[in-house]
């Protein structure tokens, strides 16, 4: 029987952590699962060892007990113990007799759903399996499903209800305020069927929210610029500027100079699963310059000129 190096099939090295075992695993279990590779019998053959390499490498015990024996595992302690109750077995029943696989003590050196070389080290399977040829047929969670939601700035001012489709199934979710572009959430049961019996999968849900026109985010803060005249920078005086939860009158003070920068606190995006918290608008003056003066403009800003030059 060959030696599987379950490591080497799950591409992990030897003093992987459980996380990372359940991370590989997971990942290419989703990619080699039959639903979505029927007839692709190489693919179904790696789902064997993938789903033989995580119920070994997982479990502690038979971690080590692999570990121990590793590819010696032929002389090793499971071995040895198989081979006794071989012998016990076949003094009391006179010998095999009827074909098919015998059942040693819980080693089965029959077919079935995991490999001769799982069969003689951890006794044919996972627990709820069964021994010998009264196996049961092997249950497998449904695979996890992934979908992307595009949502703008706007819309995560609050939380909403939305029913997406995903896989054909209508499901109805409230989209959380204040969730980011990129962020994932998990809708639990709705990924793909188990088989068997086995519970479904999860679904993954990533939002993408495109930049906004006038408004730019940086956690729960809003950063805009707001280009003010020359004449209310110059003296001073009332504006109405946008927020994304209506206009909001400020009051700029006489002499403010360009790249100036106000907060209005609380006029940001929510703050995620914190209920009544808010970011920060912060706006930048833009002082804009006048252009094509009238005549009466051009005298007056130089007679402003002369007597600046005198002060």
């Amino acid at each position: 029987m060959a030696f599987i190096d379950y490591y080497k099939v799950l591409g992990v090295d030897k003093n992987a952590s459980e996380k990372d075992i359940k991370s590989a695993y997971r990942k290419l279990a989703r990619k080699h699962h039959p639903d979505l590779n029927p007839n692709d019998a190489e693919s179904n053959k790696i789902f064997q060892q993938l789903n033989e390499a995580n119920e070994v490498l997982s479990d502690p015990e038979k971690r080590k007990k692999y570990d121990k024996y590793g590819e010696n595992w032929q002389h090793g302690e499971a071995y040895e113990q198989a081979q006794q109750q071989q012998r016990r077995q076949s003094s009391y029943s006179g010998g095999f007799g009827g074909g098919g696989a015998q059942d040693f003590g819980g080693y089965d050196f029959g077919g079935g759903d995991f490999s001769e070389f799982f069969n003689s080290m951890f006794g044919g399977g996972p627990p709820g399996s069964g021994s010998g040829g009264s196996r049961q047929q092997q249950r497998y969670r449904g695979q996890d499903l992934n979908a992307t939601y595009q949502v703008s700035l706007r819309d995560v001012m609050e939380s909403k209800k939305q029913t997406l489709t995903v896989n054909g199934k209508n499901i109805r979710l409230t989209i959380p305020a204040g969730v980011e572009n990129g962020q994932t959430i998990k809708i639990a049961g709705h990924g793909a069927a188990g088989s068997n019996g086995a519970p479904a999968g999860d679904l993954y849900i990533q939002f993408t929210i495109p930049d906004d026109a006038e408004f730019k985010r940086a956690g729960a803060d809003l950063y805009k610029t707001f280009d003010l005249d020359l004449y209310t920078a110059v003296l001073g005086g009332d504006i109405t500027a946008d927020t994304l939860t209506g206009k909001v009158k400020l009051k700029v003070a006489g002499g403010t100079q360009n790249g100036t920068k106000v907060k209005l606190k609380g006029k940001g995006v929510p703050v995620y699963k914190k209920e009544g918290q808010f970011g920060d608008l912060y706006i930048t003056y833009n002082v804009q310059l006048p252009t094509h003066l009238t005549e009466k403009q051009r005298e007056l800003f130089e007679e402003l000129a002369k007597t600046s030059s005198k002060n």
